[in-house]
């Protein structure tokens, strides 16, 4: 009897791991009352004090965030897509943090960078955006809330005040150069601007 209850407690404990693996975060939240709890579903948006971990180690990028914010941003991650001299970019960027979405920037200015931008978005028109799997390129700003809402991100800003955006970084970042290179074959790796026929390759 005794062995069948120990076998049934396992059990519990393998699929109660099993759970928090397939989910791969635990959300710690602290109630009014001063309760912490720990649970790998998102607690209710009432809830101002959360903290979201990685299980497999780690903090998530959705540290600290809100309960409704940190929610949409661990399973639907936004990155943006931009490049220099670009309007629409300006405008798409600054609505993103006039409106709180985390974002990662990717900067398309090689022909690698293109070739990125190509494979994520399908096209070369700039600015652009994922929302999760979802594709966006172009900016009319209506699309985007549009799309930011429906990946179940709050309308209003909820980032932390003490938030700090990421440092934009290359869409194909180049690899680190051979360590005995010489500076002539360091020159001609270089990648060459992204032009075909003395014109940019994408569009905005």
């Amino acid at each position: 009897m005794k062995m069948k209850k120990v076998l049934s407690g396992l059990l519990l404990l393998s699929t109660g791991l099993l759970a928090l693996n397939a989910s791969a975060q635990l959300y710690k939240s602290v109630g009014p009352d001063g309760k912490v709890t720990y649970s790998d579903v998102p607690p209710p948006p009432s809830i101002k004090r959360v903290e979201v971990k990685s299980i497999t180690g780690g903090d998530s990028p959705v540290n600290n965030f809100p309960a409704d914010l940190a929610g949409p941003a661990s399973k639907n991650p936004v990155a943006f897509y931009s490049t220099a001299g670009c309007a629409p970019c300006d405008e798409a960027r600054s609505m993103l943090k006039s409106n709180g979405i985390p974002f990662a920037e990717k900067t398309v200015k090689t022909n690698e960078d293109v070739a990125r931008l190509k494979q994520v978005s399908g096209g070369a028109l700039l600015p652009a955006m994922t929302v999760g799997s979802k594709k966006i390129s172009g900016y009319q700003s209506a699309d985007w809330r549009t799309s930011l809402t429906d990946a179940g991100y709050p309308t209003t800003n909820r980032l932390p005040k003490d938030y700090r955006y990421p440092a934009p970084e290359a869409a194909a970042p180049p690899p680190p150069p051979p360590a005995k290179a010489k500076d002539t074959a360091n020159d001609a790796s270089k990648p060459a601007p992204a032009q075909q026929n003395g014109e940019a390759t994408f569009r905005f």
